[in-house]
């Protein structure tokens, strides 16, 4: 299998690995919209336009309802996340202890590695990125950014120093890989679903606590049918949610990471490509 090949197969699984993080997501309303049909049903609630039977399991009001509930929370949590992650490169790379790469400077392995980044710029027609220098001793480097114009890369101290010529030209194309699929913008977008979710569990997780403090101080004022059995009701709802919520960031992050794994794939064929060097990534 050539690079080219691989990189398509890498492509085809992400795409894959979407869709099943999409019907994750799907999975998770369906199954509140089951625990709402199941309570409304169950004679918990007595009020005029309740559910009357336990067996009618389609009701679309509910369902939509539901769903457009799941996908409103979700989407407004992984708005406000996304927002949050969208820092230019430059900031994440800083925060991390990293230093700015200057263009005249005379240090050696600083000038080498800025004659890796220009060349690989060159070679996978990216925009030359800023290039900073973390003062770990350690090999490891990352990209970081939302798109290419404010994407950065970071090398170790310890990577340019322990790696010779065409093994740092094959990590520094991997990164280049990363800028330019935009598997740092899936990441953070995936990132933001994922804290949606998490979202629903949480919340959940606060109404069933609220809903069993209130039945515990109010017990005696609660105790006609009506009350007792909608602050059950309410309490039973939040216990489904805050679970239905913690497995779907479960499989989520399960997810996440398969399409993890697939993007660095991509990357490591895509550093074949951009170098024509398949020992120096290896």
């Amino acid at each position: 299998m050539d690079f080219f090949e691989a990189q398509d197969l890498a492509r085809k699984r992400t795409r894959l690995m979407v869709v099943l993080f999409a019907m994750a997501v799907l999975s998770i309303a369906i199954a509140l919209y089951a625990v709402v049909v199941y309570v409304m049903g169950a004679g918990f609630f007595e009020a005029e336009d309740a559910v009357q039977s336990a067996f009618d399991l389609w009701q679309p009001k509910v369902f939509f309802g539901t769903l457009a509930a799941v996908v409103l929370l979700v989407s407004a949590c992984s708005l406000f996340k996304i927002a949050q992650l969208r820092s230019g490169g430059g900031y994440v790379a800083r925060s991390m202890g990293g230093v700015a790469v200057e263009q005249t400077t005379q240090d050696a392995d600083e000038r080498m590695l800025l004659n890796v980044v220009e060349e690989m710029s060159i070679a996978s027609g990216v925009p030359m990125p800023e290039v900073y220098l973390l003062p770990e001793e350690g090999i490891n480097a990352f990209a970081a950014g939302f798109t290419p114009a404010d994407a950065v890369v970071a090398v170790t101290r310890g990577c340019v120093r322990t790696l010779n010529r065409d093994e740092l030209q094959g990590v520094v194309a991997h990164e280049f890989s990363h800028i330019l699929n935009g598997d740092m913008r899936l990441n953070i977008r995936l990132m933001g679903v994922l804290f949606g979710i998490l979202a629903i569990a949480v919340m959940g997780q606060l109404v069933f606590r609220g809903a069993a403090e209130a039945n515990f101080w109010g017990g005696g004022r609660r105790r006609d049918r009506e009350g007792g059995g909608a602050m059950i009701a309410i309490m039973l709802i939040g216990l489904a949610v805050m679970a239905i919520g913690y497995i779907g960031v479960f499989f989520g992050r399960m997810i996440q990471s398969a399409i993890s794994r697939q993007r660095e794939f991509l990357a490591d064929a895509a550093a074949v490509q951009f170098t024509r060097q398949p020992a120096g990534i290896a």
